[in-house]
């Protein structure tokens, strides 16, 4: 022992209870008490006086890997242990490490690691990660996985481990699903996912598979553990000549999507680090780092490990980028589900090459713990370079009322604790803010897409009493001579206005019954009701809950949200209102299929009646598209854009999907020679690829 004073110890005692309870929140109740950054240097801070003393406090997280499973689901023991990396902020360090070795370095996915086990052919059991050694088994979730292949071409025992996670853009677009569907519950228990990161670990570990699949999860891998044939007679087991590299394309052979990887060596290795760092900004996959693996097996594995971690890998964190501001001000934000959530305004600072003068304090238990007040001394710096965060408060005078009236309509606010977090309600159902979030979904992209109606213009035209209800916005031309002077507008910004208005009355039900805004159901669900009910609104709005309920896709909790929407007095009178200004046209797609199953019908009559050649030989012909699942990438010219045509597909029954996979039919990219890695996969699964043009052939071939 070089030195152990008692004050050494008692700060190493604390900071190993500290650390320990963030752990467990992270990992087994997927909430968070304190920032990444913060967490790393208490944890440097402890392995620096670990080294310093020659002291190890008993459960210390130093020697102890991540954090006990929750016991809902069944616990598995996996058949080797998973350790966490070693890790450093150095690209120095990196290439000593590497040394003349080859490397292979890879995105750090930040998500929930899963084991996945196949045998012959299928999946058979997948498996959290857990505290290393003991996981939750989590397969009929796993399963729904949206790019995982259900079949493999591999028959023998097949285990891999990967990350399981939700990419930016899906979470962006489901994020208000879930608070709208927690809003119909009359709870805010989702409310507490403030990152993707822990969106899916609550996602991937629920007890209802069906929950999981409608959040979107990804896997990618980025190990294989074992490929081994259970009966030799089925031929050679494969040949990975002793490369990591070769089993990850081993596994993208076998239809699975592996982490994004590039060859590096200790020379090299700095300026592919640089690459990847060129490529966070836009990167859609949630990522903390980087890792750094040996390609030569053997040489890895003779390494041998630690108490904790491997030796022939090492995580790379990016070295945070501070800078220390005044804050100036928290702007507190009503949104539509009646949450009030906390921004804190600061002085200009330049991070990572953009001007920031925002960031989220995401909710009340945050900004107590920072003890924020305005003219705070605070350090700021972007999580894993992307996303704005408070790291520090220097000054810590805790002087920040919370608000005890809604910001927008001035009602009483309540702060309600949830999942370990304490948040800010707005109490008033009647909330201005709750009215605006909602005519800026009617008017989006995917519901009525009415250009020139942005929130902020919205928000005037209802402080002026211009809008109090949908239909109103089919009547601004009745206050054509206010809107013409309002600052901002003009002749022709009024009569660009006036014509999207006019444009989007001619519309499909599925966006409209999207546009209404019913809790929990997206631009997906809505088509899956409209598909059933053959665009009939009148259908939709008599159906009971138990008739919805049985809609594919819709459980018994959006089935209730429906029924309770429609059985709404007001609700009704609103959308018969709207439905007066509108022209909702019934879909191509569902006008052919219910032509199709009606000379079906007659072919089945028919042939009951003696006629033995079936619908067939009647000349009934399946749309190509219908049931087709795509997937689509590349510029388009013949479309107005991607949504377009994915909007396309979807109408005549086909699906979108973001990644190729096993289950893909056709991939769409008008550059067919590409050497891009869709394309590739594409050409490894034998996959067709088509041109625009190649699809509207395929897609112009229906025979009605």
């Amino acid at each position: 022992m070089k030195k152990d004073s008692v004050e050494q110890r008692k700060r190493m005692e604390y900071l190993t209870d500290l650390l320990n309870r963030a752990s467990e929140a992270y990992y087994a109740r997927d909430t968070e008490i304190m920032s990444n950054l913060e967490y790393d240097a208490l944890y440097d801070e402890l392995r620096a006086l670990e080294e310093e003393t020659g002291v190890v406090m008993a459960g210390s997280p130093t020697v102890h890997v991540g954090y006990a499973a929750v016991e809902e689901l069944p616990r598995v023991r996996h058949e080797r242990p998973m350790l966490s990396l070693d890790k450093t902020k150095s690209r120095e360090d990196l290439a000593s490490w590497l040394g003349d070795h080859r490397g292979l370095l890879s995105w750090k996915l930040d998500g929930l690691t899963v084991v996945l086990t196949y045998e012959d052919g299928r999946l058979s059991r997948a498996v959290t990660r857990g505290n290393g050694e003991i996981g939750e088994e989590i397969t009929a979730n796993a399963a729904t996985f949206r790019n995982l292949p259900a079949v493999i071409p591999f028959r023998g025992k097949l285990t891999l481990r990967g990350e399981a996670v939700i990419r930016y853009s899906d979470f962006t677009q489901i994020n208000e699903e879930m608070a709208a569907e927690a809003a119909a519950r009359g709870t805010l228990e989702d409310v507490g996912y403030k990152n993707p990161r822990n969106l899916c670990s609550g996602s991937v570990r629920q007890l209802d598979s069906s929950v999981t699949a409608k959040r979107r999860v990804r896997f990618y891998a980025f190990t294989l553990v074992e490929a081994s044939l259970t009966d030799p007679s089925q031929g050679q087991e494969p040949d990975f000549c002793n490369s990591r590299l070769e089993q990850l394309r081993f596994l993208q052979a076998q239809g699975f999507e592996t982490v994004e990887t590039e060859i590096v060596t200790g020379a090299t290795v700095s300026e592919a680090v640089e690459r990847f760092a060129q490529k966070i900004t836009g990167f859609d996959v949630p990522s903390d780092g980087l890792v750094l693996l040996l390609d030569d097996i053997a040489y890895g594995e003779s390494l041998g490990r630690t108490a904790k971690f491997p030796r022939n890998a090492i995580a790379f964190k990016w070295a945070d980028e501070l800078q220390e501001t005044t804050l100036t001000e928290v702007e507190w934000s009503a949104s539509r589900t009646g949450l009030i959530n906390p921004v804190a305004i600061f002085e200009p600072v330049e991070l990572e090459g953009t001007t920031v003068r925002r960031a989220s304090v995401h909710n009340v238990s945050i900004v107590r713990s920072l003890q924020l007040g305005i003219g705070d001394r605070v350090t700021v710096y972007k999580a894993n370079m992307i996303i704005p965060q408070i790291a520090e408060n220097l000054t810590r005078s805790g002087t920040l009322e919370i608000p005890c009236s809604c910001p927008v309509c001035s009602g009483p606010t309540q702060i309600r604790r949830e999942i370990d977090t304490e948040v800010l309600v707005c109490t008033n159902p009647d909330c201005p803010a709750k009215k605006i979030k909602a005519f800026t979904l009617f008017t989006s992209r995917s519901a009525m897409n009415i250009e020139g109606l942005s929130e902020m213009t919205l928000e005037k035209f209802i402080a002026e009493g211009f809008i109090h209800e949908f239909a109103d916005i089919y009547h601004l031309d009745d206050h054509r001579d206010a809107i013409v002077d309002m600052e901002g507008f003009g002749e022709k910004s009024y009569n660009r206005l006036i014509e999207s208005v006019d444009k989007s009355r001619t519309t499909t039900m599925p966006r409209l019954i999207y546009a209404l805004g019913i809790a929990g159901i997206g631009a997906a669900n809505a088509r899956v009701l409209c598909d059933h009910f053959e665009d009939d609104i009148r259908a939709i709005r008599s159906a009971s809950a138990e008739e919805l309920g049985q809609v594919e896709g819709i459980g018994p909790v959006l089935a209730a949200a429906v029924s309770a929407w429609f059985a709404d007095e007001k609700n009704l009178l609103m959308l018969d209102r709207l439905l007066q200004e509108l022209k909702p046209a019934v879909r191509e797609s569902v006008r052919a299929a219910a032509e199709r199953k009606a000379r079906v019908a007659e072919a089945d009559a028919a042939d009951g009646a003696g006629n033995t050649e079936g619908p067939a030989a009647s000349g009934i012909q399946e749309d190509p598209v219908a049931g087709k699942t795509f997937v689509v990438t590349g510029k388009v010219f013949h479309f107005a854009n991607r949504d377009a045509l994915k909007e396309f597909i979807a109408d005549r029954g086909g699906k979108v999907t973001g990644s190729v996979s096993a289950k893909t039919d056709y991939l769409i990219n008008n550059d067919v020679t590409s050497t891009s890695s869709k394309n590739k996969k594409a050409a490894q699964l034998g996959i067709p690829i088509l041109s625009e043009e190649d699809f509207i052939k395929l897609a112009g071939a229906v025979t009605d």
